[in-house]
Formats: structure tokens, C-alpha cells, sequence
């Protein structure tokens, strides 16, 4: 039975943590009425009690949920801490607690208060990976892939495989400038690490010139008379342009002769589209 609900939790933000999270909320016998993290900290009414990252702990708790849950329980849980959603550490305790009292039909019980907000949260992040896995544009900076995106979930780890699998033989990094983290790829090897910001050189030539190439496929391919918008940003939300190299105009930091073909294709558009 969880009889103390007046204790709120501070954790470090980590998987790591919210897992030691857990664990205290079972060891106590608490059932915490909020988890947050220093960048989240709210003002509560709550004694307030910080939860150390001890790997000890949270390597309990993660080698017992697929032993006693299964393989997909995990998967939700990982899924939904990688989300957006409202207090998402909650849900996770929550559902853990639901689910270590019956076992692996916990996860098909789709109707169940408890576990509903992971599915949900898991179908987001599905779909927020997989729109990234298209609309991710990469520029070259020194031999280095580089993209800067700005997801609404923690997409990182999941886009991983797709871009390592296309790129194998590339050196990229992809920057969150959600969540400050930056994925780096090299040599078959990956890793996911912090980073506060990104400040990128000028743009060389030849990544301009490419730049312009797409820019010029993209506008060629489009069809004037069956262009609607509507559709396009229902395909395509408009969240993502401000990253996508087909929406970015940077005619003024061309070359002068890679400026006239510019003027000259969209001339020569123009006089198509009349």
C-alpha cells in the first residue's frame, strides 16, 4: 500500500535517475504527487526530495521490468520518457506500479487509465522519428554532415539506425536544439551527448551551390496548377521549414555566376508557369 503522497521527487532528468525514481517510490511506499527536474523545477506545496542517480539502483529496476513485464513493457517505458508528454515520470510510475501487480498483460490492457498515456506517447514518438527520418537536411561543414533539428520528443536515439544505415561510410552529427543534445556519428561508431548550442561557419561554395541545385528540383518537379498548400502542411508540418534546405533562400550568399543561373531557372519558371 502507498500511503505517503506528499513528497514530490527531483531527479537529474536521466533515464538512469527517473529508474532510481522508481525504485524509491517503491521502497518507500510513496506514490510522489510530482517528478521534475532542475530545468522543470516548479514551485509545490510538497516537501521536495532529491533522488541521487545510483546505477545500482536503476540497473535493478531496469533488468527487472523486461524479466517480470516483457520486452514490450520496456519498450513503452523508454518510449515514453523519450516524449513530450505532460508529466511523463508520473505516467511511468504509475504504469509500473499497475503493471508490476499484474504482470505482462499489463501492456495489452489498452483501455486501462494506466496505460493508455504510454501507448499514446509511444505512437508519437513513432511517428515524430519517422517524419525526422524524411525531413532531416544535412549541409557539409569540413567534411562533416551536419543537421539542426528542433523535435518535439527526444528523437535521437531512434533515428540512429536509419541514417547510420545511408550513411555509413559519412561523418555527421545531428543537433537537438530542443533538448541540447547532439548525436555524432564516425567510422561505424555513434554517440548521443550533451551540447548547450552550435554555431556553424559560413556555408562554402560548393555546399551553396548543392543548396541551389535541390532548391531548383524542388521547384522544377512542382506542379502549378495541383500545388495546395493544405495538403503540403498536413504532409509536412510547418514546424520542420525552418531547418529544410528547400525552404531556405540564400541567393545573396552565392557566387556571382551561380546567382545568374538562379535568376535565369527561376526566369525561365516563371515564363513556363504563364
Amino acid at each position: 500500500m502507498y500511503y505517503r503522497t506528499d513528497v514530490a521527487y527531483l531527479y537529474d532528468g536521466s533515464m538512469e535517475g527517473l529508474m532510481c525514481c522508481v525504485f524509491e517510490s517503491f521502497e518507500k511506499k510513496e506514490n510522489p504527487p510530482a517528478v521534475f527536474t532542475p530545468q522543470e523545477e516548479q514551485v509545490v506545496l510538497y516537501e521536495v526530495r532529491e533522488i541521487a542517480t545510483d546505477k545500482s539502483r536503476s540497473d535493478r529496476v531496469l533488468r527487472s521490468i523486461p524479466k517480470k513485464l516483457g520486452s514490450e513493457a520496456m519498450h513503452l517505458i523508454e518510449m515514453t520518457y523519450y516524449s513530450d508528454i505532460l508529466e511523463k515520470e508520473l505516467r511511468i510510475i504509475e504504469f509500473l506500479r499497475y503493471a508490476f501487480s499484474v504482470g505482462h498483460r499489463a501492456v495489452s490492457q489498452l483501455a486501462h487509465p494506466c496505460v493508455v498515456p504510454l501507448h499514446e506517447a509511444c505512437r508519437t514518438v513513432s511517428n515524430e522519428a519517422g517524419l525526422y527520418n524524411e525531413f532531416i537536411r544535412f549541409s557539409e561543414y569540413g567534411g562533416v554532415l551536419i543537421s539542426i533539428i528542433e523535435p518535439k520528443a527526444f528523437v535521437l536515439p531512434l533515428v540512429i539506425e536509419h541514417f547510420r544505415d545511408r550513411l555509413p561510410s559519412e561523418s555527421f552529427l545531428i543537433f537537438d536544439k530542443t533538448h541540447k543534445y547532439a548525436l555524432l556519428y564516425s567510422k561505424g561508431r555513434h554517440e548521443i551527448a550533451p551540447m548547450d548550442d552550435l554555431e556553424l561557419p559560413e556555408a562554402a561554395d560548393d555546399e551553396l551551390r548543392y543548396r541551389v541545385l535541390w532548391q531548383m528540383f524542388y521547384d522544377t518537379i512542382a506542379v502549378e496548377g495541383r500545388i495546395n498548400h493544405k495538403c503540403r502542411m498536413g504532409h509536412m508540418p510547418k514546424r520542420f521549414w525552418g531547418h529544410m534546405t528547400e525552404f531556405q533562400r540564400e541567393e545573396d550568399k552565392l557566387p556571382p555566376g551561380l546567382q545568374r543561373k538562379q535568376e535565369m531557372h527561376k526566369s525561365a519558371h516563371l515564363t513556363q508557369g504563364e
